[in-house]
């Protein structure tokens, strides 16, 4: 088994980062990561598992695939302990995301339910592939937040040989650094720098609650214009909203 592992140089995730990231959601996120000049942020083809699964969040801990080999891809290698795809499991720190790079490849599974229920139990926050799942039902009944490109019932030996854990993948055409933060919900994965989790965050709550705020106005029948985008008249409105309590908030 070829590739060679590096400690998780990330620090957890604080909760009000957390908190926040979860709140914005990955689409406001994106917006604000857009305000910095990134682009390519959110994973292309990669959907939540199950509808209405809880969302994820966690610092990036990595595993990097390439296409199988039939004289070093089998059943009894597969079974050993450094098997990297093996130790992904094992070593993925509680609290980080497992980010699988299945170069876009289907043919087989990234992985199954038992790894999965492994993780669950570890305090890992989830897992996200540009490949699949084998057992993709029962992978949705551990609980673990997983997000794919399509369900992959084969054996991983089949087509994937696993080559690099904690080290710079490509997830869905999107760059992922060991310690980057993962953000996944309903509309998206999306990735974004460490060094800027902490600022991001906290801007994109500040954008979700203006949001709610343009939300109740237009349901009132007011126009998008000097509302949303936000101008610096709608921000005096929204800081006199804030301060009266937020009226009309559910």
């Amino acid at each position: 088994m070829t590739g060679t592992a590096r400690a998780h140089r990330a620090e957890p995730l604080p909760e009000p980062v957390r908190a926040q990231l979860i709140g914005a959601g990955s689409a406001t996120v994106a917006n604000m990561l857009l305000r910095r000049g990134l682009r390519n942020v959110i994973m292309a083809g990669v959907r939540p598992l199950a509808a209405g699964q809880q969302p994820l969040v966690g610092t990036a801990y990595t595993l990097r695939f390439i296409p199988a080999r039939e004289d070093l891809d089998t059943l009894a290698t597969y079974s050993r302990s450094d098997n990297l795809h093996r130790r992904a499991i094992e070593e993925c720190p509680p609290g980080a995301v497992l980010v699988i790079d299945a170069f876009g490849s289907t043919a087989a599974a990234s992985m199954g339910d038992m790894m999965a229920a492994r993780l669950k139990h570890r305090g890992v926050s989830g897992v996200v592939t540009d490949g699949g799942y084998r057992d993709s039902a029962a992978v949705r009944e551990t609980g673990l937040p997983c997000y794919q490109r399509d369900n992959a019932p084969k054996a991983t030996p089949i087509a994937l040989h696993p080559v690099a854990l904690d080290e710079p993948v490509g997830c869905g055409g999107v760059a992922v650094y060991p310690g980057d933060v993962v953000l996944g919900d309903g509309d998206g994965v999306v990735v974004i720098p460490q060094d800027l989790a902490a600022e991001v965050a906290a801007e994109a709550a500040e954008a979700a609650a203006y949001e709610e705020f343009a939300a109740l106005e237009i349901q009132r029948g007011r126009s998008l214009f000097g509302l949303f985008p936000a101008t610096p008249e709608s921000r005096q409105e929204y800081d006199t909203w804030v301060a009266a309590g937020r009226p009309g908030r559910e």
